[in-house]
């Protein structure tokens, strides 16, 4: 291929490396098909700044009808941020739409899921396909740090996968997982973009924010200069190993399961109450642990409202050569298991929502 028709491939001459970057990053991974509606989740900050300004550059060439959506939180330190956000999508000519919390949250989790419920309800209200976020290589390495110090499992190691459903309809893409936060700043600055200093972001109180502030520059400076890349291919990899296990997982459960007194069940659905699962040892003893642990995870999901624990889990996959008769003491909401001869039997108690 001649140098001209490979620079028309890769874009025009505004371009920068980090456009380039970006066009190939979604081409490979097919985050983004040409002609579709997306909504770019915007909070003024440098990271989502620097996506919203290199999907506007781009739209052009994949056709995108994009818009401006900005999550208010109500915090006292962010007085201001709103109008400045839908400023800028004026100024761009993007519609802008603006989702307030209906009360103050403190939680750092509450408040990731009620932005995640505003965007839903913005998509879902003007049809938007795609909704976008601009985490970062950096805020992958955190993430695997933060729960990786929580306890978490290889799914929350493997965390801030680079797409997945948001609703029914909608999908949530986060194309800047090979990029930098230094990168995106050095973009902004380069596009002389009006970064909004969120002094959220510098209070230590939030776990995040110590990672970011002191952990990750301690080991920067003292173990790994390229740690942030390093963290980031490994989260990388643990999530391509989790939903092999998971899919794995999935087919043993459905070989395993006997039979399921009550109401039937899809394989997806949650177990409600008067439901009593059973479960066929002698299929769950020929997998590895790894995949039993799966198994019951998949199980106790579904059969309880809150997450099920490690101590759960644990003890369910316990069962699997346990004497007979033997059980475990009652999980959240009332519901248990036993051995009863080649079956471990799986009662429900509580009822549970049939939406996931």
């Amino acid at each position: 291929m001649s140098r001209k028709n490979s620079g028309e491939e890769i874009g025009d001459r505004s371009w920068t490396l980090l456009h380039a970057r970006l066009h190939q990053i979604l081409r490979q991974r097919q985050l983004l098909p040409k002609q579709r509606q997306v909504l770019v989740a915007l909070s003024g900050g440098q990271d989502s700044l620097c996506l919203a300004k290199l999907l506007l550059d781009l739209q052009s060439k994949w056709g995108w009808h994009l818009a401006i959506a900005h999550c208010d939180h109500r915090w006292p330190w962010d007085a201001g941020i709103a109008a400045h956000v839908e400023g800028i999508a004026q100024n761009w000519g993007l519609p802008f739409h603006l989702q307030t919390a209906p009360e103050i949250t403190t939680s750092e989790a509450a408040a990731r899921q009620w932005r995640y419920h505003a965007l839903m309800k913005t998509a879902h209200s003007y049809g938007y396909q795609n909704v976008v976020t601009g985490h970062t290589k950096s805020d992958r390495a955190e993430t695997l740090l933060y729960n990786l110090i929580r306890g978490a499992g290889a799914d929350g190691l493997g965390a801030l996968t680079w797409q997945r459903p948001l609703a029914a309809g909608v999908q949530l893409v986060r194309p800047l997982l090979e990029v930098s936060r230094a990168e995106t700043l050095q973009f902004c600055q380069h596009q002389q973009l009006p970064i909004w200093e969120d002094a959220y972001n510098q209070d230590l109180k939030y776990a995040r924010n110590r990672i970011r502030q002191d952990l990750l520059p301690y080991l920067q400076t003292y173990f790994n200069p390229q740690v942030e890349t390093a963290l980031s291919h490994t989260a990388e990899v643990i999530r391509a190993d989790v939903e092999y296990l998971e899919q794995a997982a999935a087919q043993l459960r459905q070989e395993a399961t006997v039979s399921v007194k009550g109401n039937e069940l899809d394989t997806e659905d949650k177990i409600s109450r008067s439901q009593i699962l059973r479960l066929n040892r002698l299929i769950l003893r020929r997998a590895s642990l790894a995949l039993q642990r799966r198994v019951i995870r998949q199980i106790l999901v579904r059969a309880q409202q809150a997450a099920p624990s490690f101590e759960q889990i644990e003890a369910m996959t316990a069962l699997i050569h346990a004497p007979n008769r033997s059980r475990t003491s009652s999980f959240p909401g009332g519901t248990s298991a036993f051995v009863e001869g080649d079956s471990i039997v799986l009662v429900v108690e509580e009822v549970i929502s049939s939406q996931r």
